[in-house]
C-alpha cells in the first residue's frame, strides 16, 4: 500500500496541486492537512 501526504501551512493555501501530483503516482491512501509545519502534533503525519 502506498500512502501520500499533502500539507499546506494556512487555510488560504490550496492542496490541489499536491493532491493531483500524488494521485498521478497512484497512491492508495491520501492524507491531507492544513497546519503549520512547526507544530509537533499533526494527526495525519
Amino acid at each position: 500500500m502506498t500512502f501520500g501526504y499533502a500539507r499546506v501551512s494556512t487555510d488560504d493555501q490550496s492542496l490541489d496541486r499536491q493532491i493531483d501530483a500524488l494521485n498521478s503516482y497512484g497512491v492508495d491512501e491520501l492524507l491531507t492537512e492544513k497546519m503549520t509545519g512547526t507544530k509537533r502534533n499533526r494527526p495525519e503525519l
